[in-house]
């Protein structure tokens, strides 16, 4: 696939993001998740095999394909990784699967209800030598805990101007400012966020896209606006902690909104499964979250 190739598949192709994007301190989670607990491994870079070595049996699955999972997020360890004699977004690719690279350095401590993105000051680099490898796009996440106003635009203003970086590198960036789901306030902050995000969506120049990957909101269709921008090429959205079922009713109240799910995709995998368990226990997730994705309820 070449970048338009690329790009249709995002604005119009049926299926889903996978997002095997766990980094830092979500990996021993992810891990055990798996079935391997924290003593098996004695060091960062036998914990980051293990984490690549699950990654890339996901991938080489059979049940992992472009004809639903249309694209991938990756951690800048399994970009830079190998499967089967490949680079990991070059055997994606031969999938029909777009490669995205989770680009942030964690979050900041929480100030005025919201946690901002770290500084990148490697960004321009990391950008470079992604785009070099194939790499589509990339995922920013930051995270709103509570309904404050200055907060929110605070989030907002943050993404879109990485966002612009990564757009002048001739990428798409996929905009992440999560919505904590335990959030007293949730509902309000899917308003202020959708109505910051619109103000930020009208200033960009015409004919320039973005990605948005969004909690799945309280009120079904609160995001209806973003899907129906025209700088917007897909709204996607993450599971955030819902169980899978859940997760996948959710995500089918809201029409035009594809998943990116991670935990929700993974939760029943496990390294003690034979491939062919494997290959059962990922395809029927896949096909869960793939219906939720194309089929609406709403």
């Amino acid at each position: 696939m070449n970048t338009a190739e690329m790009t249709a598949k995002m604005a119009a192709g049926n299926g889903f993001i996978a997002a095997l994007d766990q980094s830092g301190g979500s990996t021993p989670k992810a891990l055990a998740g798996y079935g391997i607990e924290a003593g098996a491994w004695s060091s960062e870079d036998e914990m980051y095999g293990l984490i690549h070595a699950m990654r890339s049996r996901i991938i080489r699955s059979a049940a992992f394909t472009g004809d639903k999972v249309i694209g991938a997020i990756l951690f800048e360890r399994t970009m830079d990784g190998m499967v089967d004699g490949q680079t990991v977004p070059a055997a994606l690719i031969a999938k029909g699967i777009v490669p995205f690279i989770k680009i942030d350095k964690g979050l900041e401590d929480e100030a005025n209800g919201v946690q901002l993105m770290k500084p990148m000051p490697d960004l321009d680099a990391l950008l470079t030598r992604s785009k070099a490898l194939g790499v589509y796009g990339t995922k920013e996440r930051s995270v709103i805990n509570s309904a404050d106003a200055a907060g929110i635009a605070a989030i907002v203003a943050q993404q879109f101007a990485v966002g612009a970086q990564v757009l002048a590198h001739g990428m798409m960036p996929i905009i992440e400012p999560e919505v904590n789901i335990k959030s007293a306030t949730r509902a309000q902050c899917d308003t202020i966020l959708r109505d910051e995000i619109l103000k930020a969506l009208d200033a960009m120049p015409t004919g320039q896209q973005v990605m948005l990957k969004l909690s799945l909101p309280v009120v079904p269709g609160t995001f209806d606006a973003l899907v129906a921008h025209p700088n917007v090429l897909r709204v996607v959205a993450l599971s955030g902690g819902y169980a899978r079922p859940e997760a996948c009713a959710e995500l089918a109240k809201n029409k035009g909104i594809i998943a990116s799910f991670s935990r929700a995709l993974l939760e029943d995998l496990r390294a003690q499964m034979s491939d062919a368990e494997f290959d059962a226990a990922l395809g029927s997730a896949i096909d869960a979250i793939y219906t939720g994705s194309t089929v609406k309820t709403a």
